[in-house]
């Protein structure tokens, strides 16, 4: 449930050496920036505010582990379940920034029964951890509309169950905009989908006849598709220094809309709601 809000935080993170300086700098405040922006170490941790399972209506904390960074022009991405790299290097300040690597994400749906407070849905089982992997592409654009360091994005991801556990395939496209306002804050806004085979819909989604004597919730079998359309937004302030370097605090929220199958299902049209909110913050320490 952490990937609901870690595609904002990793690419909000991603940007913060390469554009917080304002757009007023003297040239050779901004040489500074785009050396710093070369080799990188961010690390933080915060908690997120996210539904039980995907399609609850009830919501729970939990904790986010984040690490990013950029070394010889490559930059890599921790941020809760959810892993990336970027194996293209780019140079920083305006310009085509072009994308490309692997992708990983722990998928956590509905592992942990205790974690469920529906005792219909708690009766459904639980569903073993799955690790998904795969690779994504996209292509950005950097010093766009607000000045030489905003940045427009979109990628595509493709990943798929390596465990055995669904054994299917998720698509993820992803639109994001990020801005500087100042050298001490930024905000990024992003929107985005996923697109699922049959077997992830219906290991997470459907419910089959010995699970619906248990639980009491009808028999369902669900096909896949485009299973949502979440979009978002996160802004970073610098405690100390600048984005580039020092401590920040970084906040924001999701929302995420269940359709098709996904929202009929009745984990979520009985059991829970088709509307998915998450919230988080946390601290980041840029080196």
């Amino acid at each position: 449930m952490i990937r609901f809000s870690a595609a904002l935080a990793a690419s909000l993170l991603a940007a913060l050496p390469a554009w917080a300086q304002d757009q007023a700098a003297a040239p050779a405040e901004v040489a500074e920036v785009a050396s710093e922006g070369a080799a990188r170490l961010t690390l933080g941790v915060g908690g997120a505010y996210v539904p039980d399972y995907e399609g609850s209506s009830h919501n729970r904390w939990t904790p986010i582990p984040v690490a990013n960074g950029t070394v010889a022009g490559m930059s890599f991405t921790l941020v809760g379940n959810r892993a990336q790299l970027d194996v293209i290097p780019n140079s920083t300040g305006p310009g085509w920034d072009i994308q490309l690597g692997p992708v990983a994400v722990y998928n956590l749906n509905r592992t942990n029964q205790d974690s469920i407070r529906d005792r219909r849905v708690r009766a459904l089982g639980e569903v073993d951890s799955a690790l998904e992997v795969g690779g994504y592409v996209g292509i950005g654009r950097t010093g766009l509309i607000t000045s030489d360091f905003d940045k427009l994005s979109v990628t595509v991801s493709y990943r798929r169950d390596v465990t055995r556990v669904h054994k299917a395939g998720v698509w993820n496209p992803v639109i994001t905009y990020s801005t500087p306002l100042s050298t001490k804050a930024m905000v990024s806004l992003s929107a985005s989908a996923e697109i699922v085979e049959d077997r992830y819909a219906r290991t997470y989604f459907g419910v089959t006849p010995a699970q619906s004597i248990a639980s009491g919730l009808p028999v369902f079998r669900p096909e896949g598709g485009q299973k949502d359309i979440t979009f978002g937004g996160y802004v970073a302030y610098a405690l100390t220094g600048n984005l580039t370097k020092g401590l920040s605090l970084i906040a924001g929220g999701t929302y995420r809309k269940l359709v098709n199958d996904f929202a009929d299902s009745p984990l979520v049209s009985i059991a829970g709601d088709r509307n998915q909110w998450t919230g988080a913050a946390g601290l980041a320490l840029t080196f």
